[in-house]
């Protein structure tokens, strides 16, 4: 196994260059992050039942899944971004498609109908006189039958109408009844043996996707391996025997994030190890994951090798776990900052 240390500042300012020059389209599960956070000095014993109500003194929202790694596409600044998707006739959708505009992408690839409901998850947050703050269970809008006939059809032309335009497709497979169906699915491989690049991330799915590039972090990696996935399995001899299991047994060039380990890349024969370096905490790794897809598919599209990429992805996806309480995203100049902290670590 090789092992990569990372990109210098030429190959890093290329790829930034070149991403200016590609269009990058995301089809998966799209949905909407939503925070209401109460004040509960605020709150009074209410008259109608023996409850504390929670005061909303302030509501965030941002695109999750495949919205936040459309998103995040877009801070890079390609060419073009564009995604592919579902959403409910509803403020949840409607709130979420006017986020996506808001960060720059093109939503015209998004089917809205009455037949589903768009993906949400609702943290009601509580805080008070202490600097304790309280996160009660998620509220979650979901899907709980399989994509609609008509739905999964219009969704399916507005790819087969765009595929040609587009310089490679993130696919983010990540609730149990999404708009990657069978059909859907079958479809996008059918696109990468057409020549398309298409690179997948799926929670629960990653096994079923060939000839294509993988991007599975390490639990879903060992599960699709069948490797035992325990604490004491945990070891990067484990993630790398994995990582080319998948490749082989799938077909796939297959990138297998590791947490603060970095990634491994590999085609089933040779494989590189991408370490990352240590950052500053406080740190918070919600959305990490989709900030890597995100510079790790432009990196690709814009030419740059698999190791370069996941390098790059690397950088990105540090900066965001930065961005403590949101799910961030990575500008270019955050990136070369980022890439000025890891040569004097280095040094």
């Amino acid at each position: 196994m090789e092992k990569f240390t990372g990109i210098d500042k030429a190959g890093l300012n290329s790829i930034l260059n070149r991403i200016s020059d590609i269009r990058i389209a995301v089809i998966g599960d799209i949905c909407l992050d939503v925070y209401w956070i109460s004040d509960m000095k605020k709150s009074e014993l209410s008259r109608e039942t023996p409850h504390f109500p929670l005061p909303v003194v302030e509501e965030k929202m941002s695109p999750g899944g495949g919205g936040n790694v459309a998103v995040n596409i877009s801070a890079l600044k390609p060419k073009g971004i564009k995604v592919f998707g579902v959403t409910g006739r509803d403020w949840r959708g409607d709130n979420l498609i006017r986020k996506l505009l808001e960060c720059g992408v093109d939503t015209s690839g998004i089917v809205v109908s009455d037949l589903v409901v768009t993906n949400a998850f609702c943290k009601p947050i509580r805080k008070g006189i202490s600097d304790v703050v309280y996160e009660d269970p998620r509220l979650d809008f979901a899907n709980y039958e399989i994509l609609p006939r008509e739905v999964e059809r219009m969704l399916s032309e507005f790819l087969d109408n765009s595929i040609s335009e587009t310089d490679i497709l993130c696919v983010s497979d990540q609730v149990a009844f999404g708009c990657i169906t069978p059909f859907i699915r079958e479809k996008i491989l059918s696109f990468a043996k057409k020549g398309s690049k298409v690179i997948v991330d799926s929670r629960d799915r990653i096994s079923l996707y060939q000839g294509v590039i993988l991007k599975p972090n390490e639990v879903e990696g060992m599960r699709a391996a069948n490797i035992d996935a325990s604490k004491e399995e945990m070891t990067l001899e484990n993630y790398v025997l994995a990582a080319q299991t998948l490749a082989v047994s799938n077909k796939s060039d297959v990138c297998m994030t590791l947490g603060a380990k970095g990634c491994v890349y590999t085609n089933g024969k040779t494989t590189t190890y991408v370490p990352s370096y240590e950052v500053a905490k406080p740190i918070d790794i919600c959305g990490a994951g989709d900030t890597f897809l995100s510079a790790f598919s432009c990196a690709i599209a814009a030419g740059a090798k698999p190791f370069e990429a996941a390098s790059f992805a690397n950088m990105a996806a540090d900066v965001t776990i930065r961005k403590i309480g949101m799910t961030g995203s990575a500008s270019p100049d955050e990136i070369r900052e980022r890439h000025e902290q890891i040569l004097q670590q280095r040094d």
